[in-house]
């Protein structure tokens, strides 16, 4: 009896890997805005809006601006100007990702509780030389 149950399991997780499959597709075609933090980016501009979380640091992304929006009524800061750049998800997580030099994913519509999505820097999701579920040295999944 343990048997169908164990492939119902197995066909819900298969499920939840398309749909996250096609979430991360969305998100690689899509422009998203990235503020800018107050700190200067590996080239002296303005790096891109960080958060920190056990360790591991997530660029900040929003969908539109009134995600943006609801991101600085949240942190109490509705008043400030929020500058930020258009950026394409696929360069998010193939290029900044790697470039940050520390464990780093994005962090998609934050304030918006799970609405909002998380890309962590594991295999598959960024370049393998920025993934933590890849062994550095010998390039083998840990």
């Amino acid at each position: 009896m343990a048997q169908p149950a164990a492939a119902a399991e197995e066909a819900a997780v298969d499920a939840r890997r398309r749909d996250f499959a096609a979430l991360l597709g969305e998100f690689r075609r899509t422009a998203v805005l990235v503020p800018l933090g107050g700190g200067p980016g590996p080239e002296g501009e303005r790096g891109l809006l960080t958060a920190d979380l056990n360790g591991i640091r997530f660029i900040l992304a929003f969908s539109d601006e009134q995600a943006l929006a609801r991101y600085a009524v949240a942190r109490g800061e509705a008043a400030r100007e929020w500058t930020y750049q258009t950026v394409l998800g696929a360069r998010l997580l193939d290029v900044a990702v790697p470039a940050a030099g520390v464990p780093c994913g994005v962090a998609l519509d934050c304030a918006d509780g799970e609405e909002g999505m998380v890309f962590p820097p594991v295999r598959g999701i960024v370049p393998d030389e920025a993934a933590l579920d890849v062994d550095a040295d010998t390039g083998d999944m840990t």
